[in-house]
């Protein structure tokens, strides 16, 4: 089958064929990472743009960890194809798109000058980077210089922009528009902090301390596509003979897509002109209302769910939705409980609602398939920084206890009743399938649950202010609803949800 290429385009059959003025493009934007997420949500934006003759300005891309060989990038020249599949009004969505955006790959550990000369590219405005959460840290021996890259994303990215403020004499525009993508609240300026720290350790002079801190947009954002990656041996083989050639490169997507820019600079929206191209862009001076309808309606719902899901025998979160008794839980969380506790005069009633049918329509994504084991991950951390804030807010609003969320609670304590094996592993069982809880307080819960009796040992769980950061049985009502539910579950079946 004949592989994807540019020279190959003319005879690839059936695709959506980028016009050659698109190989022509200036590198606009720099990224540090060739992972799915980016390839899947800014790239696919910016292609998207480049489309519509909005944006007009390819990627070059950073890489520096083993995964995903440049070599294949340069075999394909850059071109891929996003599949999309997701659910979206009681029906299958399905399309795919030749994603001409990147231009090529640099190699970090190979090239750092390479990597270093993009900074004298005047046309390059724009940096993005999804390192993971663990790349935005600060390490502070980590040298800069011109012969080889740094270990630190965040000292790679000083060494840049030094880099540029000496090619363009500390010229104000020269500054660049910087705008992590990484999962940790306010990543922006957590970032900027970093570079400032690494640019006082290394003694860099003053002057460029202050173009640091001054020419350059250091942009919070929120990044929300679940992008799975390459498609299975067998889905791929599929596509590849509905689209008549065979891709790497190839990454399945749903097709939500959001990407929350914040940024109080008219400049930076000029710059970001790709957004115009997707509602899925926003740029906007505050994203924490993206953040906030993220965390409390698409996450929360995950966690309060998973282990319901479990005892119910269920595998996947497509697999789920499928059952109709499941799927009401789920649906009357959300819009009974979860929207009305979230609600205030930041977020309308319409907005939580609008994305909280998405949340639906994403779980039913057939295409998907998200483990539930997966979701229960450090579940009690989970539990802690999305559920229980929203249990409060619901407190504050009614002065009672939501029901539906309460359930999901106790569910997931009746989980967390392990068992600890031979290896010292804490064995959590549901629906007569057992797996390793990974959590970071299996051992302590596991503790709790030797006491003589389930309400000693709810009462105990409930009043760790280590766990929650407060003592839950302090709300009204709580530790007696947890327990009636705690009790129902024991012996419940799915039909009793």
């Amino acid at each position: 089958m004949i592989k994807l290429s540019r020279a190959n385009l003319p005879i690839v059959w059936k695709a959506e064929k980028p016009d050659d003025a698109v190989f022509q493009l200036p590198e606009k934007v720099l990224q540090f990472g060739t992972g799915v997420l980016l390839r899947g949500l800014p790239d696919y934006f910016i292609d998207k743009a480049n489309k519509q003759n909005i944006f007009n300005g390819r990627v070059v891309v950073v890489k520096s960890t083993a995964k995903n060989n440049t070599d294949e990038f340069a075999e394909q020249d850059g071109l891929y194809t996003v599949c999309i599949r997701g659910w979206k009004n009681n029906a299958v969505q399905s399309s795919d798109h030749l994603n001409a955006a990147i231009s090529r790959v640099i190699n970090a550990n190979t090239d750092w000058p390479g990597v270093l000369a993009c900074a004298e590219n005047k046309e390059l405005k724009i940096i993005i980077s999804n390192t993971t959460e663990a790349g935005i840290v600060l390490q502070a021996g980590d040298a800069i210089n011109t012969n080889a890259a740094p270990a630190s994303f965040p000292a790679k990215l000083l060494a840049f922009l030094y880099r540029r403020y000496t090619f363009f004499n500390g010229n104000t525009d020269a500054g660049m528009v910087i705008i992590p993508t990484e999962l940790i609240p306010e990543n922006g300026k957590v970032l900027k902090n970093i570079c400032l720290q690494l640019a006082k350790m290394h003694q860099l002079e003053n002057d460029f301390i202050q173009w640091l801190e001054t020419a350059n947009e250091f942009c919070d954002s929120l990044v929300d596509r679940i992008v799975p990656g390459k498609p299975q041996p067998e889905q791929a083989e599929e596509i590849f003979q509905s689209l008549g050639y065979e891709d790497g490169l190839m990454i399945v997507s749903e097709s939500y897509a959001l990407w929350a820019i914040q940024a109080k600079n008219p400049l930076v929206k000029e710059t970001l002109s790709f957004y115009q191209a997707d509602e899925g862009v926003i740029i906007t001076e505050d994203i924490e209302k993206y953040r906030t309808l993220k965390l409390y309606l698409l996450n929360a719902s995950h966690t309060f769910s998973c282990a319901l899901a479990l005892q119910g025998g269920f595998r996947y979160v497509k697999e789920a939705m499928n059952d109709s008794v499941f799927d009401h839980y789920i649906k009357s969380l959300l819009l009974q409980e979860s929207v009305r506790a979230l609600t205030n005069e930041h977020i309308s009633k319409q907005e939580a609602e609008r994305f909280a049918e998405d949340v639906l329509d994403r779980f039913r994504n057939p295409f998907i398939e998200h483990k539930w084991s997966d979701i229960a991950k450090q579940v009690t951390l989970k539990m802690r920084m999305r559920c229980i804030p929203l249990i409060k807010m619901y407190y504050e609003k009614f002065g009672e206890a939501p029901s539906l969320m309460i359930k999901g609670f106790a569910a997931y304590l009746l989980l967390m009743r392990t068992q600890q094996d031979a290896q010292g592993n804490f064995i959590a069982a549901a629906n007569h399938t057992h797996f390793i809880a990974e959590d970071a307080n299996a051992e302590k819960l596991y503790g709790y649950w030797l006491k003589e009796n389930a309400e000693d040992a709810v009462n105990a769980i409930l009043s760790d202010k280590d766990l929650w950061d407060d003592d839950l049985t302090s709300l009204k009502d709580f530790e007696a609803s947890v327990m009636k539910e705690v009790g129902l579950l024991m012996n419940a079946s799915l039909e009793k949800i």
